[in-house]
């Protein structure tokens, strides 16, 4: 199903400037953006895919990740193809480097019936970015509000303030994903992204409008995971975001075109304490089942608040107002009523 757009422009001699992903793709008449599934049509820019899913599964909030958004919930999860990256190493690349209009339609209305029905607390729009698709998924969450579910976006964050200003009160919490610590060198070589730096400028605006904000950073060997990368941007989390932000270091297996081995745990560990030093209280290590840092720890006493297995929360100790059961200190999380 084709549907226009919302996120766009007009311009000179019948193309437009699309105004969803910060690439800002100028397209010409019968084009379509970096995405693809973004086509200017007589003049006006098409969501080509408009409700075609290439994925539905209904997953733990833990998956996406989320560790203090909604814990120990059940989220229907959505997502179509193609992505406004280029990344030489993408996990979903089944999904992400379709170039087709592919996937089963499945309207807002269905999909929060669906959501509702599954048991889910809410719906994640994910898989492939969600920046691409977003008038649906904002129709989507529209929907799912009226049934008393939240909604979640996993994100690359490369969207333009007016992308997040349209989310403002559908979209509940983002999690958004660096890889090597945004560093310029590395999002061009792999990503085909000249500069993250208007993840930042999203990031502020999500911030503004509210949302619930977790970060994820994918430390690739050798070439992504420079501590000196990861010390800046932590740091610029700290002072913009807050000393609350969660942030989930994550471990690269090698995927797609990548030969790269994955990521030494000690990498990991070097990350997480340069994140810690910067001043940061919520510190964890993805993709390594088993390792110590899965677990949150209560910044005031050092005790376990959260035990946690593969994507699950396996032990709760804290009170019913997030308050470590140790020593009365209370977690920043996001509960359900």
């Amino acid at each position: 199903m084709r549907k226009e757009a919302t996120l766009y422009g007009v311009t000179k001699g019948g193309g437009v400037e699309c105004r969803a992903c910060a690439r800002r793709c100028r397209i010409p008449e019968g084009g379509r953006g970096f995405c693809f599934v973004r086509q200017n049509v007589g003049g006006r820019l098409y969501l080509a895919n408009y409700g075609a899913l290439s994925s539905v599964q209904v997953d733990p909030i833990e998956k996406k990740p989320f560790n203090h958004f909604m814990p120990g919930t059940r989220v229907f999860s959505m997502g179509t193809v193609s992505c406004n990256f280029g990344c030489t190493f993408c996990q979903n690349h089944e999904i992400s480097k379709i170039s087709e209009m592919t996937g089963e339609e499945l309207s807002p209305e269905r999909a929060a019936e669906l959501a509702l029905a599954s048991g889910s607390r809410g719906i994640a729009y994910t898989y492939n970015e969600p920046t691409i698709f977003l008038e649906y998924a904002l129709d989507v969450a529209r929907e799912a509000k009226k049934k008393g579910l939240f909604n979640v976006i996993v994100t690359n964050g490369f969207m333009t303030p007016e992308a997040v200003r349209a989310m403002s009160g559908l979209i509940d919490a983002a999690v958004v994903n660096y890889k090597g610590s945004g560093e310029r060198k590395f999002a061009s070589a792999y990503e085909a992204v000249p500069s993250n730096e208007p993840i930042k400028e999203a990031l502020l605006e999500m911030r503004e409008a509210g949302m619930h904000i977790e970060i994820t950073d994918l430390v690739v060997p050798h070439d992504g995971d420079s501590l000196e990368a990861c010390g800046a941007l932590m740091k610029w989390i700290f002072e913009n975001l807050g000393a609350d932000t969660p942030v989930h270091f994550l471990r690269f297996h090698p995927d797609y075109k990548s030969e790269l081995p994955p990521t030494p745990l000690e990498t990991l560990v070097a990350h997480h304490d340069a994140a810690r030093k910067s001043g940061l209280r919520y510190v964890y290590i993805g993709n390594a089942p088993g390792n110590p840092y899965e677990d949150t720890f209560c910044p005031g006493c050092g005790a376990v608040a959260v035990e946690r297995g593969p994507l699950s929360v396996m032990r709760w100790n804290l009170d019913e107002g997030a308050r470590c059961r140790k020593c009365g200190g209370r977690i920043p999380f996001v509960l359900g009523k």
